[in-house]
């Protein structure tokens, strides 16, 4: 969960309300695609070591003593005329003193075991098949071809990273093509990934199935899982890690930057559909333009039952217009009396 949180912050740092520039400076340079490249080698280096290594889990056999021999002379069940006391006979030890316990450790190829037939300190190795159950068979060889598969992903996708980086750096002109294979290592690289932990979780199906079906002479008595299985899932982690990383950048550069860019699209295009396009900078709105007054509506008729007559008040007579104030006619105004 911690994991996955880090993820998300790394990758959307608008998250982080608190950011400074420098942190963002940060951040950004994190989801850079050298990081990404840096990120997809190291998980095929550790992908790789985890898939050589015999050393996925370890643990100890319980096997009766052996037969004292000259080459061994301790820990045994002592023989006349060999071991130290030769008039010993019989061994009287009983319970675990009965037993040893060597070691072992297994991997997705052999299994070595430590030689309890000599004093000195030495390893025998077989094949893991050799072990396994008739039923199990099918599922071995699958989880081996999809560890092989996710090995493979992985060389695939550092191989077009570095391309990426080449480009970017003696061909600027063509960065497009860069961010194209971009985007197929990050597919790559998710895909191996995937494929990974599901050949991680069959291998162990397997190893313990053969643990309780399988031979006789490979019964562990307790086992536990070894430093190549730890490193075998943090390989799994840091090539989640590339992947999310590198369709990121390839989100971020071209999915989101490219098509503002290079679209070509005018306002006449938007509004073919009826939209505007995003203003850049905030407009005020144009005080000038004035409102226009909606239509009144339509008079009712006098013959309508719900006609209402205007009030008194409003009806007044009409006059005409004239520029100059009319006087009354007085009759005894000379030009009248003629």
């Amino acid at each position: 969960m911690c994991l996955l949180l880090c993820l998300l912050l790394l990758h959307q740092p608008e998250l982080l309300s608190f950011s400074t520039p420098r942190v963002m400076a940060f951040l950004q340079q994190m989801r850079s695609p050298r990081l990404s490249f840096i990120q997809t080698v190291g998980s095929l280096f550790l992908g790789g070591l985890a898939l050589m290594s015999p050393h996925w889990c370890v643990g100890k056999q319980k096997v009766p003593k052996p037969l004292c021999s000259p080459t061994k002379h301790s820990n045994c069940i002592p023989v006349p005329g060999i071991s130290n006391s030769s008039s010993i006979m019989f061994s009287w030890e009983t319970g675990d003193d009965r037993f040893v316990f060597p070691t072992f450790h297994t991997g997705l190829f052999v299994t070595c075991e430590e030689n309890i037939y000599t004093d000195t300190w030495e390893e025998k190795c077989r094949g893991f098949y050799t072990l396994t159950p008739g039923s199990e068979k099918a599922m071995m060889w699958l989880s081996l071809s999809l560890e092989l598969m996710y090995v493979g992903l992985l060389l695939i996708s550092c191989t077009l990273l570095s391309v990426q980086l080449c480009i970017r750096a003696w061909f600027p002109s063509t960065q497009r093509w860069g961010q194209l294979l971009n985007a197929f290592a990050a597919v790559f690289t998710v895909l191996g990934g995937l494929l990974g932990m599901v050949g991680h979780m069959m291998f162990m199906q397997v190893f313990q199935t053969t643990v309780s079906m399988g031979p006789e002479d490979f019964k562990p008595h307790s086992y536990g899982y070894s430093w190549a299985f730890y490193v075998a899932w943090l390989a799994f982690t840091v090539c989640m890690s590339a992947g999310v990383s590198t369709l990121n950048n390839y989100t971020k550069k071209v999915l989101m930057v490219g098509p503002r860019r290079n679209s070509g699209l005018n306002t006449c295009s938007f509004n073919i559909v009826g939209l505007l396009p995003p203003a850049p900078y905030y407009t005020p709105p144009n005080t000038a333009i004035t409102l226009v007054r909606p239509p009144s509506p339509p008079q009712i008729s006098h013959l309508s039952p719900y006609y209402e007559p205007p009030p008194a008040k409003l009806l007044r007579p009409r006059t005409t217009a004239c520029p100059f104030p009319l006087r009354p006619l007085h009759p005894r105004h000379p030009s009248l009396s003629t």
